[in-house]
């Protein structure tokens, strides 16, 4: 029996079981499927790479065939380990727009407009360049420059502007649009996850329980209170207990499925399954949205310095190793995607709706296949995509991945929106700065010419970026899952913490705002607990 029983120890989870546990009064539970974090390949920036290859520490999803990409399966990488995908992504620290959130609040979400949530973003971080108007000292998350950054990513900034866009020191700041290199979760050259950042640190509180390899399977309910979690754990079946309230911070794609599993959802497709409908909630695992992206890459056998699989690049490996070990600088240290930047796909379009991620090595299939020589990528991603898909109950078993459906590109404005942001990477990567260098781009995208080519090529070739929101929407209408206190519709004691509850997707890398969205809501449970003290 615990006062909280919080199920996912990812970006969301660890940041709730840090704070919660400030309390010395609440015992606190935080049960996640996949190990401790103690891998090398998780602290070693770099290590994401290897991981990529192994598939390590990854539930490793897969889409239904997705018709807008020609039928294909996409890819759903998600975290299995403590610090959830916080400990495999690639560590850029964004936040999005002032926009983004002040459309959370238009849409009946008060308290969740940007002037509510940068207090949050502040109290999380901790930013190595100093504290200002938008940033912060003293916080948990160390938010840093790259140690050692690779020149061609310097180059990419440079050739942004070339082409006429803006230099960005600070895509956090007054303004997104622009190029720069991107801030990283890095503390002393190693990745500064939400459990190195939120739960490492208090291991030794003894209200707090961290138990790994443990599978929920189901919330227990009395009446319409949840009053626990039904869990595997080292082959056994148990219930745990929680004395206040369940938090499900398992993630876009498995907090709806553990509300479904659990009789909240969609009453008839619950009951299709066999499952007993504890609440008809119909917006559960509906509104799932991701960032759609596809990627140009550039072959430059002769530039050993990025990253590549040859001679040259293995002894530079050598020395990046040696060099991490005794220093924590060097090669080793990259995020891969180094740089990037925002822009409008068309003049009209308010506010940035396309993000570039440039990559310091040649990118194929979500870096899981194995590219021989040295060369260069680019991400070009959709911001504010209006395609919208669903995650939905393959099977009533709860060890059964989910159905995930993203429907990507079913919109027409999308496909259009990414067919211009490949021009303009092109554009980009064609002025001097890295023209100069003689790369040549692949195969598969140069021959992709007129807009109908570049579609097609954008068709066979685009996936995630690995952003899915919005299965457990935040909002008061008929097709929301929980309130603005996080709090689960027509139930009492559960609320969904995590990018679930995101009612749009922001523009940028999902991770800090995931943790933003827990630090508001341990505040938030603070005072209910306060206001109905056991």
């Amino acid at each position: 029996m615990y006062d909280y029983l919080i199920v996912g120890g990812g970006s969301a989870g660890c940041v709730l079981a840090g704070r919660l546990s400030e309390d010395a009064d609440a015992s606190v539970c935080l049960i996640e499927a996949g190990p401790r974090d103690d891998s090398v390949l998780i602290h070693c920036p770099a290590g994401l790479a290897v991981l990529a290859q192994t598939g390590g520490a990854n539930w490793a999803f897969e889409t239904v065939p997705q018709p807008g990409l020609g039928g294909r399966r996409g890819y759903q990488p998600r975290g299995k380990v403590l610090g959830g995908s916080s400990s495999i992504n690639a560590m850029i620290y964004l936040r999005g727009q002032r926009e983004d959130y002040d459309a959370w609040a238009a849409a009946g979400n008060p308290g969740w407009g940007w002037d509510d949530v940068l207090p949050y973003f502040r109290k999380a971080e901790h930013n190595e360049r100093g504290a200002d108007a938008f940033h912060a000292t003293g916080g948990p998350l160390n938010v840093a420059d790259l140690r050692s950054p690779n020149r061609f990513a310097q180059r990419f900034v440079e050739a942004a502007q070339q082409a006429g866009y803006p230099l960005n020191p600070d895509f956090n700041g007054a303004g997104q649009e622009g190029f720069g290199l991107y801030q990283v979760t890095h503390r002393d050259g190693e990745r500064c996850s939400a459990a190195k950042a939120y739960l490492t640190p208090h291991l030794g509180r003894t209200n707090l329980h961290v138990r790994t390899g443990v599978q929920a399977l189901r919330v227990v309910f009395e009446g319409r209170r949840a009053v626990g979690v039904e869990v595997r754990e080292g082959g056994q079946v148990r219930t745990l207990r929680a004395r206040r309230e369940v938090l499900l911070s398992a993630g876009a794609l498995q907090s709806p499925q553990l509300l479904m599993l659990s009789g909240i959802g969609p009453g008839a497709a619950l009951q299709r399954h066999g499952i007993a409908v504890v609440h008809d909630l119909p917006g559960v695992g509906a509104n799932l949205h991701d960032h759609p992206d596809v990627v140009l890459g550039y072959d430059a056998p002769h530039l050993t310095e990025l990253f590549g699989i040859s001679l040259a690049g293995a002894v530079r490996a050598v020395r990046g190793i040696v060099e991490w070990r005794r220093r924590r600088t060097g090669m080793l240290t990259t995020n891969f995607a180094e740089a990037g930047g925002f822009v409008r796909s068309r003049p009209d379009v308010a506010t940035p709706d396309l993000q570039l991620h440039f990559v310091v090595g040649k990118l194929v299939d979500h870096g899981r296949k194995t590219v021989f020589g040295h060369g260069y990528s680019c991400h070009v991603c959709l911001l504010r995509p209006a395609s919208r898909g669903s995650v939905s109950l393959a099977s009533a078993d709860p060890l059964a991945a989910p159905r995930i459906d993203p429907n990507f590109l079913a919109e027409r404005g999308d496909v259009d929106a990414l067919v211009r942001g490949v021009k303009i990477t092109r554009e980009i990567l064609a002025q001097p700065a890295l023209a100069a260098h003689g790369a040549r781009e692949f195969a598969t995208s140069a021959a992709a010419r007129d807009d109908a080519q570049i579609e097609q090529f954008v068709r066979r070739h685009a996936d995630t970026i690995y952003h899915p929101v919005g299965t457990c929407r935040m909002g008061p209408g008929p097709g929301d899952v929980v309130d603005a206190q996080l709090r689960v519709h027509g139930v009492q004691a559960l609320r969904v913490v995590d990018a679930s509850v995101m009612p749009t997707i922001v523009s940028g890398n999902t991770n800090a705002p995931t943790i933003m969205i827990a630090e508001k809501a341990a505040d938030l449970i603070r005072a209910a607990a306060k206001a109905a003290p056991l």
